[in-house]
């Protein structure tokens, strides 16, 4: 565990923290006036291995050679000029700072960090730190690598959890939630909602299975995976036959057949490794997905309990009503989507071309 300390004046910035992996939703942007939680659990930071924020360029500003380098292999809108390496905590965990009023950046909610550092060390006055609340984005600090230092806690190490722990008391994410609003005159609102983290997750993964498919049609398992991955796939893939197929692996599932050209793994909530299958030779691509996704997904929640006909067993709830569902079919976050593929160096294969050429017209809207 560590502890970050200012680099002008080493006064203690937060409590002891220990380091996982940077959630796949952390630069989501999600709806609007929605009210997102927090992004990191208290009591852990992850390194942002990306720049972040201002100053930005163009792409046409860009060098191709200097994108491919910065691992950028399509066309994007712009790039962050900013600092990599940030320390992405929870604000609760952050000590010994002071908010600077003038860096408001260009928020209607909360802070959205625009301005760039907006927090400064109490005891120096340097600016260390990010703080990021706006709506419709992921609650955050961020502090500056070039400004804070870590250091090491004596005494406290905790191992990484096995994946056989992980598949037994890992914690599920749950496909629905309800999402709070900045709203009405009466206060804030809520709707029920597929969740922002399934949006985002599907987005990374989306783009791994378009890359996995090699332009052929993929077919995914069916069922809640099928309401998340098989429309988009329809719609950007050609139809036809034979289809690659993709199938859920990882720590307490069945050996994948020796048939399958695809497998959902999950990624270690800690050390951000994927699972691998014990054939590390078989020729199936790996397509990531967060543990708490991929664990609802491998071992769905049965339904809540709902009156039944004829005589009620005792076991059996009265009047409970189904549970809510979203009003819309489920669509991947767009954002996540193309962070993920333009990083892809497949991206660059000829048979994307007019695929990603149908991702800028309206026909895709409905997907994202």
């Amino acid at each position: 565990m560590f502890v970050f300390v200012c680099a002008g004046c080493g006064a203690e910035l937060t409590i002891p923290l220990s380091q996982v992996s940077l959630p796949v939703h952390a630069r989501q942007q999600y709806g609007n006036g929605a009210q997102l939680p927090v992004l990191m659990e208290s009591g852990t930071f992850a390194v942002d291995p990306e720049p972040w924020g201002g100053p930005w360029r163009m792409w046409d500003e860009i060098d191709p050679g200097e994108a491919e380098a910065r691992g950028i292999y399509a066309p994007v809108h712009a790039l962050s000029d900013g600092t990599t390496g940030a320390n992405v905590i929870a604000p609760g965990d952050i000590r010994g700072t002071r908010l600077i009023p003038e860096k408001r950046g260009g928020a209607c909610c909360g802070l959205d960090g625009a301005d760039g550092p907006n927090m400064a060390c109490e005891a120096c006055d340097l600016p260390v730190a990010t703080r990021v609340d706006d709506c419709s984005l992921w609650q955050m600090v961020r502090l500056g690598s070039d400004v804070v230092h870590r250091v090491p806690v004596d005494g406290m190490h905790a191992a990484p959890l096995s994946w056989a722990e992980l598949a037994e008391t890992g914690e599920k994410t749950p496909p629905f939630e309800p999402i709070a609003t900045w709203g009405g005159r009466l206060g804030p609102n809520h709707y029920w909602s597929w969740s922002p983290q399934w949006e985002a997750a599907a987005g990374q993964a989306l783009a791994h299975l378009l890359i996995a498919s090699q332009g052929q049609p993929v077919e995914v398992p069916g069922g809640l995976t099928a309401d998340v991955f098989q429309r988009a796939l329809d719609a950007l893939l050609p139809a036809g036959t034979p289809k690659r197929r993709a199938v859920l692996a990882g720590p307490g599932q069945p050996s994948p057949d020796a048939g399958v050209d695809i497998l959902l793994i999950p990624v270690h909530p800690q050390t951000g490794r994927t699972w691998t299958p014990a054939d590390p030779t078989a020729p199936a691509y790996l397509v990531p997905l967060p543990l708490g996704v991929w664990l609802w997904l491998a071992s769905p929640e049965p339904n809540l309990p709902v009156p039944a006909s004829g005589r009620i067993a005792r076991d059996v709830l009265r009047d409970y009503p189904p549970p809510l569902l979203p009003n819309h079919l489920f669509r991947a976050d767009r954002g996540t989507f193309q962070h993920t593929l333009v990083r892809l160096p497949a991206v660059r294969s000829p048979w994307l071309r007019p695929i990603l050429e149908t991702l800028t017209q309206n026909t895709s809207a409905g997907l994202f």
